[in-house]
């Protein structure tokens, strides 16, 4: 299975951001859209999920930033398995890195966060396929 992104981005309000990603030739995935989120394909691999404010705050423990003003993205990268998440959080944490979260088991999705030496937040989840349409 191919490494997959998901760039996680807070906005203010959620159906202006899709309209104007839509205006650039977006499209989203309804799945995994919401009055919350809004998944935006980039490429087979790649996606934006598109937050508002209050929904991205649950998923972190900091201010969340002014993008107009400083930059900051939560990464979640995809893995193979449970184990491949596990390890990978292992050997952040052997490198220096940190826990951020502890493991979030959702049934069809296990994921796992840790922080790397400059407190950006990593995240790498593995998906059950059999719940992917």
């Amino acid at each position: 299975m191919a490494q997959q992104i998901f760039v996680n981005l807070s906005v203010k309000d959620l159906n202006k951001s899709k309209t104007f990603f839509e205006a650039l030739g977006y499209s989203f995935n309804p799945q995994f859209t919401n009055d919350d989120a809004a998944c935006m394909v980039i490429s087979d691999t790649i996606y934006t999920m598109l937050l508002t404010e209050p929904f991205f705050k649950k998923f972190t423990k900091k201010d969340v930033v002014d993008a107009k003003k400083a930059t900051e993205v939560m990464v979640c990268l995809s893995a193979d398995s449970r184990t491949e998440v596990d390890e990978i959080v292992r050997k952040a944490v052997a490198a220096g890195g940190r826990i951020y979260k502890e493991p979030q088991d959702q049934g069809f999705m296990y994921a796992h966060s840790f922080e790397d030496l400059d407190g950006h937040q990593w995240e790498f989840a593995y998906m059950d396929p059999s719940y992917i349409q």
